[in-house]
Protein backbone atom coordinates (compact mmCIF):
# COMPACT_ATOMS: atom_id res chain seq x y z
CA UNK A 1 0.00 0.00 0.00
CA UNK A 2 0.99 3.79 -0.54
CA UNK A 3 0.42 5.65 2.54
CA UNK A 4 0.85 8.92 4.12
CA UNK A 5 1.64 9.90 7.48
CA UNK A 6 0.88 13.00 8.91
CA UNK A 7 3.20 13.26 12.16
CA UNK A 8 5.54 15.96 13.39
CA UNK A 9 6.50 14.33 15.84
CA UNK A 10 10.28 13.10 14.27
CA UNK A 11 11.34 9.93 17.23
CA UNK A 12 7.68 8.62 16.27
CA UNK A 13 7.78 9.56 12.91
CA UNK A 14 10.64 7.58 12.47
CA UNK A 15 9.78 4.66 13.88
CA UNK A 16 6.54 4.74 12.22
CA UNK A 17 8.16 5.05 9.21
CA UNK A 18 10.36 2.18 9.54
CA UNK A 19 7.80 0.04 10.69
CA UNK A 20 5.72 0.55 7.73
CA UNK A 21 8.79 0.19 5.33
CA UNK A 22 9.69 -2.99 6.82
CA UNK A 23 6.03 -4.24 6.01
CA UNK A 24 6.88 -3.54 2.60
CA UNK A 25 4.67 -0.61 2.08
CA UNK A 26 5.51 2.31 0.61
CA UNK A 27 5.51 5.68 2.88
CA UNK A 28 5.07 9.44 2.69
CA UNK A 29 5.46 11.46 5.55
CA UNK A 30 4.96 14.97 6.27
CA UNK A 31 4.62 17.05 9.51
CA UNK A 32 1.87 20.10 8.94
CA UNK A 33 -1.29 20.16 7.44
CA UNK A 34 -0.62 21.94 4.25
CA UNK A 35 1.85 19.98 3.49
CA UNK A 36 -0.41 17.08 3.82
CA UNK A 37 -3.65 18.68 1.64
CA UNK A 38 -0.17 18.92 -1.52
CA UNK A 39 0.01 15.35 -0.92
CA UNK A 40 -3.28 14.16 -1.13
CA UNK A 41 -3.88 16.66 -4.24
CA UNK A 42 -1.32 15.03 -6.13
CA UNK A 43 -1.08 11.19 -5.12
CA UNK A 44 -3.63 8.63 -4.68
CA UNK A 45 -3.15 6.61 -0.98
CA UNK A 46 -4.49 3.80 -0.06
CA UNK A 47 -4.47 5.01 3.80
CA UNK A 48 -3.22 8.30 5.85
CA UNK A 49 -2.42 8.09 9.64
CA UNK A 50 -2.98 11.38 11.05
CA UNK A 51 -2.35 12.94 14.06
CA UNK A 52 -4.63 15.10 15.92
CA UNK A 53 -1.87 18.18 16.93
CA UNK A 54 0.02 19.59 13.96
CA UNK A 55 2.25 22.52 14.08
CA UNK A 56 -0.89 24.43 11.81
CA UNK A 57 -3.65 23.10 12.98
CA UNK A 58 -5.60 20.21 14.70
CA UNK A 59 -6.23 16.65 12.38
CA UNK A 60 -10.24 16.77 13.08
CA UNK A 61 -11.10 19.96 10.70
CA UNK A 62 -8.55 18.37 8.11
CA UNK A 63 -10.24 14.57 8.28
CA UNK A 64 -13.48 16.71 8.00
CA UNK A 65 -12.98 18.81 5.12
CA UNK A 66 -10.93 15.50 3.75
CA UNK A 67 -14.62 13.58 3.89
CA UNK A 68 -16.81 16.39 2.25
CA UNK A 69 -14.99 16.31 -0.59
CA UNK A 70 -15.99 12.35 -0.78
CA UNK A 71 -12.37 10.51 -0.32
CA UNK A 72 -13.09 8.02 1.24
CA UNK A 73 -9.54 6.78 1.79
CA UNK A 74 -9.12 4.86 4.89
CA UNK A 75 -8.24 7.11 7.93
CA UNK A 76 -6.45 5.49 11.58
CA UNK A 77 -6.13 8.37 13.58
CA UNK A 78 -2.95 8.57 15.88
CA UNK A 79 -3.07 10.39 18.93
CA UNK A 80 -1.65 11.00 22.44
CA UNK A 81 -5.76 12.28 23.21
CA UNK A 82 -7.14 9.72 24.92
CA UNK A 83 -10.26 10.76 26.61
CA UNK A 84 -13.57 8.68 24.98
CA UNK A 85 -14.66 12.09 24.08
CA UNK A 86 -11.82 12.64 21.95
CA UNK A 87 -12.72 8.79 20.30
CA UNK A 88 -15.78 9.53 19.63
CA UNK A 89 -15.62 12.59 18.00
CA UNK A 90 -12.55 11.11 15.62
CA UNK A 91 -14.67 8.29 14.80
CA UNK A 92 -17.62 10.96 14.05
CA UNK A 93 -15.34 13.28 11.77
CA UNK A 94 -14.97 9.87 9.80
CA UNK A 95 -11.96 8.04 10.94
CA UNK A 96 -11.88 4.48 10.25
CA UNK A 97 -9.44 3.61 13.44
CA UNK A 98 -8.19 5.18 16.29
CA UNK A 99 -5.01 4.67 18.46
CA UNK A 100 -3.48 6.10 21.26
CA UNK A 101 -0.08 7.04 21.82
CA UNK A 102 2.23 5.10 22.75
CA UNK A 103 1.41 2.14 21.32
CA UNK A 104 3.00 -1.45 19.80
CA UNK A 105 4.47 -0.83 16.52
CA UNK A 106 3.41 -3.87 15.45
CA UNK A 107 -0.38 -3.33 16.79
CA UNK A 108 -0.40 -0.39 13.69
CA UNK A 109 0.64 -2.88 11.64
CA UNK A 110 -2.10 -5.44 12.35
CA UNK A 111 -4.94 -2.38 12.09
CA UNK A 112 -3.14 -1.19 9.07
CA UNK A 113 -4.01 -4.50 7.55
CA UNK A 114 -7.34 -5.03 9.41
CA UNK A 115 -8.31 -2.13 7.32
CA UNK A 116 -7.26 -2.39 4.69
CA UNK A 117 -9.34 -5.56 4.19
CA UNK A 118 -12.47 -3.99 4.79
CA UNK A 119 -11.77 -1.68 2.44
CA UNK A 120 -10.99 -4.34 -0.18
CA UNK A 121 -14.51 -5.86 -0.01
CA UNK A 122 -13.13 -8.92 2.23
CA UNK A 123 -12.57 -9.03 5.63
CA UNK A 124 -11.90 -12.59 5.82
CA UNK A 125 -8.23 -13.12 6.31
CA UNK A 126 -8.01 -16.33 4.71
CA UNK A 127 -8.43 -16.55 0.99
CA UNK A 128 -8.03 -19.63 -0.78
CA UNK A 129 -6.79 -19.53 -4.31
CA UNK A 130 -6.82 -22.60 -6.33
CA UNK A 131 -3.50 -24.37 -4.60
CA UNK A 132 -3.01 -21.39 -2.60
CA UNK A 133 -4.07 -20.52 0.78
CA UNK A 134 -3.03 -16.42 1.50
CA UNK A 135 -3.38 -15.42 5.23
CA UNK A 136 -3.79 -11.40 4.81
CA UNK A 137 -3.23 -10.86 8.77
CA UNK A 138 -0.53 -13.27 8.98
CA UNK A 139 1.07 -12.23 5.76
CA UNK A 140 2.07 -15.36 4.58
CA UNK A 141 1.05 -17.99 1.37
CA UNK A 142 1.33 -21.59 1.24
CA UNK A 143 1.49 -23.79 -1.75
CA UNK A 144 -0.43 -27.21 -1.00
CA UNK A 145 0.22 -26.64 2.19
CA UNK A 146 3.95 -25.35 2.17
CA UNK A 147 4.69 -22.12 3.59
CA UNK A 148 6.06 -20.12 0.44
CA UNK A 149 8.50 -17.31 1.75
CA UNK A 150 8.16 -13.74 -0.18
CA UNK A 151 9.99 -11.07 0.59
CA UNK A 152 7.88 -7.77 1.59
CA UNK A 153 7.57 -6.28 -1.23
CA UNK A 154 6.48 -9.42 -3.33
CA UNK A 155 3.76 -9.88 -0.42
CA UNK A 156 3.00 -6.22 -1.24
CA UNK A 157 2.74 -6.67 -4.79
CA UNK A 158 0.81 -10.04 -4.49
CA UNK A 159 -1.53 -8.36 -2.08
CA UNK A 160 -2.55 -6.17 -4.49
CA UNK A 161 -3.67 -8.22 -6.68
CA UNK A 162 -5.64 -10.59 -4.56
CA UNK A 163 -7.41 -7.77 -3.04
CA UNK A 164 -8.50 -6.43 -6.36
CA UNK A 165 -9.36 -9.93 -8.16
CA UNK A 166 -10.07 -9.77 -12.33
CA UNK A 167 -9.00 -5.90 -11.96
CA UNK A 168 -6.43 -4.77 -14.16
CA UNK A 169 -3.34 -3.16 -12.35
CA UNK A 170 -0.97 -0.55 -14.87
CA UNK A 171 2.38 -0.56 -13.99
CA UNK A 172 2.24 3.19 -12.33
CA UNK A 173 -0.33 1.94 -9.84
CA UNK A 174 2.18 -0.85 -8.82
CA UNK A 175 5.05 1.44 -8.42
CA UNK A 176 2.65 3.72 -6.27
CA UNK A 177 2.15 0.74 -3.73
CA UNK A 178 5.45 0.11 -3.40
CA UNK A 179 7.90 3.29 -3.24
CA UNK A 180 7.34 6.63 -2.07
CA UNK A 181 7.83 10.17 -3.46
CA UNK A 182 11.72 10.35 -2.56
CA UNK A 183 12.46 6.67 -4.42
CA UNK A 184 14.58 6.26 -7.26
CA UNK A 185 12.94 3.48 -9.20
CA UNK A 186 14.56 1.27 -11.65
CA UNK A 187 12.64 0.74 -14.87
CA UNK A 188 11.93 -3.20 -14.90
CA UNK A 189 11.46 -3.12 -11.01
CA UNK A 190 7.46 -4.16 -11.19
CA UNK A 191 8.58 -7.05 -13.90
CA UNK A 192 11.27 -8.37 -11.85
CA UNK A 193 8.80 -8.40 -8.54
CA UNK A 194 6.27 -10.10 -10.75
CA UNK A 195 8.53 -12.74 -12.49
CA UNK A 196 9.84 -13.52 -8.83
CA UNK A 197 6.21 -13.99 -7.53
CA UNK A 198 5.40 -16.14 -10.57
CA UNK A 199 8.61 -18.74 -9.99
CA UNK A 200 7.29 -18.94 -6.59
CA UNK A 201 3.64 -19.22 -6.47
CA UNK A 202 3.38 -20.35 -10.58
CA UNK A 203 3.59 -18.86 -13.68
CA UNK A 204 -0.36 -18.37 -14.10
CA UNK A 205 -0.48 -17.04 -10.42
CA UNK A 206 -0.09 -13.16 -12.65
CA UNK A 207 -1.66 -12.42 -15.71
CA UNK A 208 0.47 -9.57 -18.28
CA UNK A 209 -2.04 -7.48 -20.46
CA UNK A 210 1.19 -6.30 -22.92
CA UNK A 211 1.29 -2.45 -22.61
CA UNK A 212 -1.33 -1.99 -20.05
CA UNK A 213 -0.52 -4.10 -16.67
CA UNK A 214 -1.43 -7.21 -14.72
CA UNK A 215 -3.68 -8.67 -13.49
CA UNK A 216 -4.59 -11.94 -10.69
CA UNK A 217 -4.60 -15.18 -12.98
CA UNK A 218 -6.94 -17.91 -12.87
CA UNK A 219 -5.06 -20.29 -10.39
Amino acid sequence: MRILLIEDDTVLGSAVRDQIVADGHSLDWVKRLDEASDAVAVAAYDLVLLDLMLPDGRGIPFLRGFRAKGDVTPVIILTALDQVSDRIEGLNAGADDYLVKPFDLAELSARIGSVARRYSGNPNPIIKLGELEIDLAARSVRKNGRMVPLTAREWVLFEAFVQRPGQLLSKSQLEERLYSFDTEIDSNAIEVHVSRLRKKLGHSVIETERGLGYRLGAI
